[in-house]
């Protein structure tokens, strides 16, 4: 199995309607794109996040499962309305679980 790790910081213009919508049309990306285990998004609390103000944890069954997730238009669709919404910066960290 492969976890992908997605930590987000957005614009200060960016409202808690656009972030909560975010996490309901991720979230359902779990019915959409074949290969996806689990799916958990929602708002960092922590008081060490460095500005990063949401993650998202996506656990596939294998790598080709994670390398078909990038491009699908369900995917994408998602990365075209964090554009939109004002993504400032991203980190992502991929790891095979042992």
């Amino acid at each position: 199995m492969v976890e992908h790790i997605v930590l987000l910081k957005f614009a200060q213009e960016t409202t808690q309607a656009q972030k909560d919508e975010l996490i309901r049309r991720t979230l359902e990306l779990k019915q959409i794109i074949p290969g996806i285990v689990d799916i958990q998004q929602g708002m960092n609390f922590s008081t060490r996040s460095q500005g990063y103000e949401m993650g998202l944890t996506v656990r596939f069954e294998d790598r080709t499962s994670l390398e078909n997730y990038g491009p699908h238009p369900a995917h994408q669709a998602i990365v075209s309305y964090l554009k939109e919404i004002g993504l400032e910066d991203s980190i992502i960290v991929d790891f095979e679980l042992k």
